[in-house]
């Protein structure tokens, strides 16, 4: 993937890196294969409270607040990795690297064309500087965003960093410009690798004991741009790699989750009763204005549909508030469209001016104040929908996938419905990590957060 034996990695023998990833799965899922191309050379991850050689920070624009929160890690990881040889990469670093090279201490800005050569970029600009010396180290060696249409390459990724859990990269990219969302200029349009490729790279995940795989990507559902091939297709041939006991999908848009979908995942072998399905808004009126490809109607029917094959699943939801020409009665039928579904979870986002999107010209705009409002209300409406979804489940038996805890605390896991699932640290034992343990459900949390269980003996 990175040609590390291509590379003079002796520079790099021993030397420290400290990574910080801000926004989706998807970048979880590449920074952590940054990490594993960086240990390929030598470089080790620095322990908490360690001073790092070099600092990969990857970068999240979804929202305004998302790049005040990139600019204040960066100036945090400079801060306190002083002479450390800083990268920043991700959305923010293609929409925002004239931005970011103003802050001091950067040294490397790598668009989407370049993340996918990230370490040779790395090599070629560290060499340099060694060459010179730090005193005399070139400030930045700058790529500026491409065009849209040339961001082309695709990163692979399949990685689990410090999780369980893999993620599977298999697509990039978006095609569909929202009104308002910056996604499609960040990340280009959308492409992916073969499902012959992606095969491969589950089996090697299930070659290093990994249960578990989530398929992590922008816009998921539209898989086969670059191929000429199926998601369902994807789906089936994933469902057949051995050892790999469990599958999600992280997000599938509703226009793109066929009923051919719903029905195959009710009855395969890997694929859990769980979706993540972006709504935006539950007001005909706004998805006009937000040019998305659905209508509630549409939308309504996917998850009665889902529920109907599948009468355990979970459906979590993307909700955006507050977003130009969202009037009050507009909102007031979203909320009713959603407190009528048999929906799990709310993922609700405040909506944020988007400098260059075709949002900005709609003329109706919802102040701060009543956005918060507004995201209170829904946040509300998702904690009692979650409640009431884990409360069923008490006193039942499941078999949960538990995740690595620190010792002496609690361990978690989930089920194969995505119930979060807590063991106490007196029966929590670290043969668990990574084991699916048959267990009883026996009520909830201190916070809610999570069902309690006992280990079935």
């Amino acid at each position: 993937m990175y040609l590390c034996n291509m590379i003079d990695t002796s520079a790099f023998q021993g030397k420290k890196a400290a990574y910080y990833t801000l926004g989706c799965k998807l970048n979880f899922s590449e920074t952590s294969t940054f990490a594993k191309a960086l240990q390929e050379m030598g470089v080790v991850t620095a322990e908490k409270g360690e001073k790092a050689d070099i600092c990969l920070i990857n970068t999240c624009s979804v929202t305004d607040v998302a790049d005040q929160k990139c600019r204040h890690v960066i100036h945090h990881m400079v801060r306190e990795n002083p002479g450390a040889f800083v990268v920043v990469t991700g959305c923010y670093a293609q929409l925002k690297p004239e931005t970011i090279s103003k802050i001091d201490g950067v040294d490397l800005v790598l668009g989407s064309n370049e993340k996918a050569n990230l370490v040779q970029y790395l090599n070629d600009a560290w060499t340099s500087s060694l060459q010179k010396g730090t005193e005399e180290k070139d400030h930045l060696h700058e790529f500026h965003r491409v065009k849209t249409k040339d961001i082309k390459t695709f990163q692979p990724s399949c990685s689990r960093g410090n999780r369980t859990r893999y993620f599977l990269k298999v697509q990039d990219g978006c095609n569909y410009f929202c009104t308002y969302c910056t996604i499609p200029y960040a990340r280009g349009f959308s492409r992916n690798p073969s499902i012959a490729s992606l095969v491969e790279q589950a089996e090697q995940a299930a070659s290093e004991g990994g249960k578990e795989i989530v398929l992590t990507g922008v816009n998921i559902g539209d898989f086969g741009e670059t191929t000429h091939e199926k998601f369902i297709d994807l789906v089936k041939a994933l469902d057949q790699v051995k050892g790999i006991e469990r599958f999600r999908i992280s997000s599938l848009e509703p226009d793109l989750c066929s009923d051919e979908l719903i029905e195959y995942c009710a009855q395969s072998r890997a694929f859990m009763p769980h979706f993540h399905i972006p709504l935006q808004s539950g007001s005909d009126e706004v998805l006009k204005l937000m040019h998305r490809r659905y209508d509630t109607a549409l939308f309504a029917h996917k998850i009665n549909l889902i529920k109907e094959k599948m009468p355990d699943a979970f459906i979590g939801v993307d909700v955006m508030v507050g977003c130009r020409g969202e009037k009050p009665e507009y909102f007031e039928n979203c909320y009713d469209f959603l407190n009528s579904l048999p929906v799990t979870q709310l993922h609700v986002f405040p909506y944020s001016e988007r400098p260059g999107t075709s949002a900005l010209s709609i003329p109706y705009v919802v102040t701060d104040q009543e956005r918060k409002k507004r995201s209170h209300r829904l946040l509300e409406l998702s904690e009692h929908k979650t409640q009431d979804f884990y409360a069923q489940y008490i006193g039942q038996e499941a078999e949960v996938l538990f995740e690595k805890a620190s010792k002496g605390k609690a361990m978690h896991g989930f089920t194969k419905n995505y119930i979060r699932v807590e063991l106490s640290p007196k029966e929590a034992r670290e043969e668990y990590d990574n084991e699916i343990i048959r267990v009883k459900l026996v009520g909830f949390n201190h916070d809610k957060s999570a069902l309690k269980c006992e280990i079935i003996r």
